[in-house]
């Protein structure tokens, strides 16, 4: 296997990971938005802030990783991304600082209405910027980014069908993730009332993604020929394994086996991460540009993947001790709950 294979796939492994962590912080957003009033919303909202409070800066590292290794990695395809889907990933990046600022100013204030305003900044940022990002993704994926600087429409290149789809897939698969982590840890928190309650928008949101994917099959037909022929053969088998997890999934919804359905959601949403590559590869830039052609020299890619195995020492088991430490924290009631 070429480094420049092992490089790519390990920053995969990177989005892949900000998707599912990451993405379930955006979700979770999405739920403090619908979580109803000021009062009756509250305890949604206590429970949201008690599971994004300690990690929801954390998962922001594997967006870091993935750019930098990019930038560094595959220069001709960041500066091409980079220049033609400037607007969307600029609202994103605003997207990202006003959740952060926003979820941090709430926790501090002490009025109603600062709650309210913060609050809903941070919802709304929440559901924004995944939807940025996913039309991102679905420029890249449906070939509208071509090499070079500002080559591409820096409005048709993300404002089409696939973009769209891509974006309202993202936002309903970070719900989706959410609903479900939040049944488990709610669970944990010995809330079986507000388990429920994200059980049921859990139901809702698979049923959802699996209508927006479904729907998906023929925009990308008409819109993206070339995405779609290698999702229907090269990557068949991921997308079966993605179904066949989701229905799996919604199983274990049903059954109020929420440790196992945290596992099944994961693993579904990561095929379909995966199925994306496979589906264009060697292609970075359909329909021209390989990794081969988009990978820097030898030597690059040598420091890079040396830099990245020994940063994987030291980050990959704090993450994972602070997801332990996270799932160890009691969670402080603050008033009455549903099923209390």
């Amino acid at each position: 296997m070429e480094a420049a294979q092992v490089l790519l796939g390990v920053m995969w492994l990177g989005l892949t990971l900000y998707a599912l962590l990451g993405g379930a912080d955006f979700g979770g957003g999405l739920w403090d938005l619908l979580a109803g009033g000021s009062r009756a919303g509250m305890p949604q909202r206590r429970l949201i802030e008690h599971s994004l409070g300690p990690v929801w800066e954390a998962n922001h590292v594997w967006l870091i990783f993935v750019l930098v290794v990019l930038w560094t990695g595959f220069p001709t395809v960041f500066a091409a991304v980079m220049s033609t889907l400037y607007i969307p990933l600029t609202l994103a990046a605003f997207g990202i600082i006003g959740r952060g600022a926003a979820f941090a100013f709430r926790k501090s204030s002490t009025e109603l209405w600062q709650q309210r305003l913060f609050g809903a900044a941070f919802a709304l940022s929440s559901v924004l910027t995944p939807f940025f990002l996913g039309t991102v993704a679905g420029a890249v994926a449906s070939g509208r980014v071509p090499p070079g600087l500002a080559r591409g429409s820096l409005v048709g290149a993300w404002v089409n069908p696939t973009s769209m789809l891509g974006g309202v897939l993202a936002v309903a698969v970070c719900a989706y993730l959410a609903a479900v982590y939040l049944c488990d840890d709610a669970v944990r928190s010995r809330l079986p009332g507000m388990a429920e309650v994200f059980r049921r928008r859990a139901l809702a949101a698979a049923a959802v993604t699996g209508v927006v994917a479904l729907g998906g099959i023929g925009v990308l037909h008409a819109d993206a020929p070339r995405l779609f022929t290698g999702l229907t053969h090269r990557a068949l088998p991921l997308v079966v394994a993605s179904a066949v997890l989701g229905v799996a999934s919604i199983a274990l919804l049903w059954l109020r086996r929420y440790l196992l359905v945290r596992g099944t959601a994961a693993l579904a949403v990561a095929a379909v991460m995966c199925g994306w590559p496979v589906a264009q590869y060697p292609l970075m830039l359909p329909p021209a540009v390989s990794f081969r052609q988009a990978a820097a020299e030898p030597a690059v890619i040598t420091a890079v993947l040396a830099v990245a195995a020994a940063g994987a020492l030291l980050v990959l088991p704090s993450i994972a001790l602070l997801l332990a430490v996270q799932h160890r924290l009691p969670f402080e009631r603050g008033g009455p709950y549903p099923g209390r």
